[in-house]
C-alpha cells in the first residue's frame, strides 16, 4: 500500500467515526430519554436521508472538481453536526447531527472512492485498491462505536450520564477535522470530460444498463443486512441490560472483523471472482441471521457479529470493483453517487421498516425475514457478469 493510498484510508477512518460514533450514541440517547423504538428508528433513518438527496449532486461534483473540494464540505458538515449534539444534546438537535454526519459520509465516501478507483490501471487492482479503502469504513465502525461507548460509560460522574453523552460528542466532532488535515495534501487527478457535442448524460441512463441494475439490487441485500444489525442490535442489548460499552464492543467485533477480512482480500484479489465472494457471502449471512436471535449471551451475539462482519465486510470491493468496470470512465462519480443514493433510500425507511415490524413480530423475526430475502437473492449474484470489452480499466 503506497502512502498516498494510507493517508487516505485514516482520513476516512476519522470521519467516517464520527458518524458512526454519533449512530450509537444518539439512538441510546434517546433510549435513555424514553423515546419509543419507532423514535429511535427515525432517528436512524436521518443517517441516510440527506445522502438520498445530495448522493447524485456529489457525485457530479466530484467528477468536476476531484476530491478536495468535496472532503472539505464534508468534513465541515461532520464537525458542525457533532458540536451541535455536544451543546444542545436534545432529540430534535440530534436528529440535526444526524442528517450532518450522514449527509457528509455520502459526500465523502463517493469522492474517495471515484479518486482511487480512477487511479487503479486493472481490475485485479481496483479489486486491491478498493478492499484497502473498504477497510476505513469498517475500522471506524469499531473506533467510533467503542470510543463513543466508553465514554458515554465513563466520562461523566456516573454511567450514562448526560456529561458522559457529551463529552462523546464533543470528541466526535474533532475527528473531522484530523480527516481534513490527513487528506488535504493529496494530488488530484485529470478530470475526465464527456466528448464535445456529446448529448448530455442524465443519471437515469445508467438503469438502462441490466448488469448495473442488478448490482444495484445485490448490494443493496447485503446494505439491508448491515442496516438490520445496526438497527436490531442496540434494540436487542438494551431489552437484555447490556450496557454501552459493551453494545459497543459487540459492534465493534463486527467492525474488527470486517476490517480483517478486507486486510485479507487484497493479498487474494487475483485468486477469487467479484461474484464467487458476493454468493458466499449471501449463503452465510443468511445462516447467521438465522441464528443470532437464538443467542441469550453477550458472547454468542458477539460470535455472531463476527461471522457476520466477516461476510458483509467482503463485499463492498467485490462491488466497487465492478461497479467501476461496467460503467463509463467519465461517469465514475455520477454511478458512485446513484449507488449511494439508492442504498440510502433504503436505509432510510429500513430503520422505520425494523422499528415497526419489531413491535408486531419482535427482534428474533425482524432477523429471520431479513435473512429470508437475502437467501432468496442468492440466485441474483449467479447473473452478474463483466463485460469483456469492460474487463480492463
Amino acid at each position: 500500500m503506497n502512502p498516498g493510498l494510507l493517508r487516505l484510508i485514516l482520513a476516512q477512518v476519522c470521519l467516517h467515526a464520527a458518524m458512526t460514533g454519533t449512530r450509537l450514541a444518539a439512538p441510546l440517547l434517546a433510549l435513555r430519554d424514553g423515546y419509543s423504538p419507532a423514535a429511535v428508528g427515525m432517528l436512524l433513518a436521518l443517517f441516510a436521508l440527506t445522502q438520498v438527496f445530495l448522493a447524485l449532486p456529489a457525485g457530479r461534483f466530484a467528477d468536476r472538481h476531484g476530491l478536495r473540494r468535496p472532503l472539505g464540505i464534508a468534513v465541515a458538515a461532520a464537525t458542525s453536526g457533532a458540536a451541535l449534539a455536544a451543546a444542545w444534546p436534545v432529540f430534535p438537535v440530534l436528529c440535526l447531527a444526524a442528517l450532518l454526519t450522514g449527509g457528509a459520509t455520502g459526500i465523502a465516501v463517493i469522492a474517495l472512492q471515484r479518486h482511487v478507483g480512477r487511479a487503479a490501471t486493472n481490475p485485479t487492482e481496483l479489486k486491491q485498491v478498493f478492499s484497502w479503502l473498504a477497510i476505513a469504513p469498517a475500522a471506524a465502525n469499531f473506533v467510533g462505536p467503542f470510543a463513543t461507548g466508553l465514554l458515554i460509560d465513563h466520562a461523566g460522574p456516573v454511567p450514562g450520564d448526560l456529561v458522559g453523552f457529551r463529552v462523546a460528542f464533543g470528541l466526535l466532532a474533532l475527528l473531522p477535522i484530523a480527516c481534513w488535515l490527513l487528506a488535504r495534501g493529496t494530488a488530484e487527478l485529470p478530470l475526465s470530460r464527456p466528448a464535445a457535442g456529446a448529448p448530455k448524460p442524465r443519471a437515469w441512463d445508467l438503469l438502462g444498463q441490466p448488469m448495473f441494475r442488478r448490482l444495484l439490487f445485490v448490494n443493496w441485500l447485503q446494505s439491508a443486512s448491515w442496516d438490520v444489525h445496526t438497527f436490531v442490535l442496540p434494540l436487542l442489548g438494551h431489552e437484555r441490560g447490556l450496557s454501552a460499552s459493551m453494545i459497543g464492543t459487540i459492534l465493534g467485533a463486527f467492525a474488527v472483523a470486517a476490517a480483517g477480512i478486507r486486510l485479507v482480500l487484497p493479498l487474494v484479489a487475483s485468486r477469487f471472482s467479484e461474484r464467487g465472494v458476493i454468493a458466499a457471502a449471501n449463503v452465510v449471512t443468511a445462516l447467521v441471521f438465522a441464528v443470532y436471535p437464538l443467542m441469550g449471551s453477550a458472547l454468542g451475539m458477539g460470535a455472531c457479529s463476527v461471522v457476520l462482519g466477516i461476510a458483509l465486510g467482503a463485499v463492498q470491493p467485490m462491488v466497487m470493483s465492478m461497479l467501476h468496470q461496467i460503467t463509463p470512465h467519465a461517469r465514475h462519480g455520477e454511478a458512485l453517487g446513484l449507488r449511494v443514493m439508492t442504498l440510502n433510500a433504503s436505509s432510510v425507511a429500513m430503520p422505520m421498516l425494523f422499528g415497526a415490524a419489531g413491535a408486531f413480530i419482535g427482534v428474533a423475526g425482524v432477523f429471520w425475514v431479513v435473512g429470508g430475502v437475502v437467501a432468496l437473492g442468492t440466485r441474483s449474484v449467479f447473473g452478474l457478469r463483466v463485460p469483456r470489452s469492460e474487463a480492463t480499466h
